[in-house]
């Protein structure tokens, strides 16, 4: 058993700067995973270190998560090896990984809304007392979980009163909790702001002293840097290279996850925006959210909203949506007022609103991929006695699916099986259907490859160049420099300032973001 451990490694360290002969982990050697017509995974190796953080790169759909929930025991290969701590292992189940010490976080968040943080932390493994859950101990041992990663939470407080980011670090407390010796992080940093981040880096390194071995998945890569030992580059579900992080650039990381080098991150615009307004919002406040908050959307423009995270931009988006309540201001579209009560009254006007969270609030993810193209625009497919035309459903979701050039096996795919940057494209198709001319995209390329990231920014300008009016609501500085023709700059719920894309920087859109500037000085 131990022979074929040390010739799997082998097979995937062509790295000659590494040691071969540190011992491995864990090992995976010609790993296979097959589902009904699509091949997820052939041949791949990888294989991981006590004490060491190992990156696994690639685009999306080039089988990352696969190959960890193979690992974790949520899916069964179809071939291959795995030997875990010298001996051959197949969990059947992620209750067995996590019983043999593997614990794994998950891209998608899976905490359960009307429970506690605790709870969720603790979930099926709750200290008991007889036949009791022990709550002293629960609440207890919560708090220093959650304390370990810096985070002032009341164990008590409910998981459905939580943002994004303090959900996916209850998931990581949760991780934490089982004191495992094998953790897989899946894009742990997505929805972190900056000081999140670091105290999660400062965690890794702790792990990674105590001899904990940690997978970490990321499209981040230049956040690496600072915690990635090795990294080993997947593509098309097949293993490419194994590298010491150290040793290598983005670029080459880049051109080995896409097959093909990246010189541009973005498209050269093509689109003009005209002096045509084509939204106008005026005073809109509301208390605790923001306040007195104006700007201009001209016909295909794209408009960034950046700033730091709390600071309002998706609040007032979702406003706009009718999502939720303004209080105070007023909505123009083409010079009319609109009175926008719900989300049904602007898509009634032409405007849509892409979720940052799209698997929760974008997408019915178990549903199909026609189903969910024609979800905001039913009647169009359908008589006028509700009946659906299922020929007509069809094709306007293959027309959708070529002019966007979405991977998917067939229009009846269940959604949840594609790809972030697939899933994106979905939810455009779906609106481009409804022929919306506003669009606010909010975070769209999180958790998106390279490669997907520039087909969606493609996909944006050439909605502008329609005269589509376009908001891009992003915390990555560089997209927003490289994709927007006019920036607002959020702070505490105002904006701060209006600034011209091509006569500003990463420095001065940061001073208006943290309130050291201010539109007037």
């Amino acid at each position: 058993m131990g022979a074929s451990a040390s010739q799997s490694n082998a097979s995937v360290n062509n790295d000659p700067s590494t040691d071969a002969n540190t011992e491995a982990l864990l090992t995976l050697d010609d790993v296979t995973k097959e589902f009904p017509g699509v091949m997820a995974l052939a041949g791949v190796h990888f294989d991981l270190r006590r004490g060491e953080v190992h990156a696994v790169c690639g685009e999306n759909g080039a089988g990352k998560s696969t190959l960890m929930k193979i690992v974790s025991g949520v899916y069964q290969p179809t071939s291959g090896t795995i030997i875990y701590k010298g001996e051959k292992v197949q969990f059947a189940s992620p209750l067995q990984s996590e019983a043999a010490g593997i614990a794994i976080i998950h891209q998608e968040l899976n905490l359960i809304p009307h429970l506690s943080v605790a709870e969720n932390i603790y979930l099926a493994r709750e200290p008991r007392r007889g036949f009791l859950v022990d709550r002293k101990k629960l609440l207890a041992d919560s708090r220093k979980c959650l304390e370990r990663l810096g985070l002032e939470l009341d164990p008590n407080a409910l998981v459905r009163g939580l943002s994004v980011a303090q959900c996916q670090m209850v998931e990581i407390a949760k991780a934490l909790s089982l004191n495992a010796e094998v953790l897989i992080m899946d894009e742990p940093t997505s929805s972190l702001t900056e000081q999140e981040t670091a105290l999660l880096f400062k965690v890794i390194k702790d792990l990674k002293a105590s001899g904990v071995g940690i997978v970490y998945i990321s499209h981040r890569l230049e956040e690496m840097a600072e915690i990635v030992d090795r990294v080993t580059i997947l593509r098309d579900g097949k293993y490419v290279a194994t590298r010491d992080f150290a040793a290598t650039t983005v670029d080459e990381i880049v051109s080995l996850m896409v097959g093909r080098s990246l010189e541009e991150k973005f498209p050269e615009r093509t689109s003009i925006p005209s002096e045509d307004v084509l939204l106008k919002v005026s005073s809109l406040s509301r208390p605790g959210a923001f306040e007195a908050i104006d700007f201009t959307l001209r016909r295909g423009e794209i408009l960034g909203f950046a700033g730091l995270m709390g600071a309002g931009r998706t609040e007032v988006a979702r406003a706009i949506f009718g999502a939720e309540p303004a209080h105070a201001g007023s909505i123009e579209y083409q010079g009319r007022t609109l009175s926008i009560a719900s989300p049904r009254d602007a898509i009634a006007e032409g405007i849509a609103y892409l979720s940052e969270d799209r698997k929760t609030q974008g997408l019915a993810i178990k549903m199909s991929v026609a189903a969910n193209m024609v979800l905001a625009n039913m009647s169009e497919v359908s008589s006028r006695f509700g009946i659906i035309d299922r020929a007509k459903h069809d094709e306007v979701a293959r027309r959708y699916v070529d002019l966007l050039s979405i991977k998917t096996p067939s229009v009846d795919q269940p959604v949840r099986l594609l790809s972030g940057g697939n899933q994106q494209k979905i939810i455009i198709g779906k609106w481009l259907f409804r022929q919306s001319r506003v669009l606010f995209f909010d975070e769209p390329t999180r958790g998106i490859d390279v490669g997907a990231k520039f087909a969606i920014y493609k996909i944006m300008d050439e909605l502008a160049a329609q005269g589509i009016g376009v908001v891009l609501i992003s915390s990555e500085l560089p997209e927003i420099l490289g994709m927007t023709d006019r920036v607002a700059v959020f702070h505490e719920g105002r904006i701060t300032g209006i600034l011209n894309t091509r006569e500003t920087n990463q420095e001065e859109i940061m001073r208006y973001a943290s309130g050291q500037k201010r539109a007037g000085q």
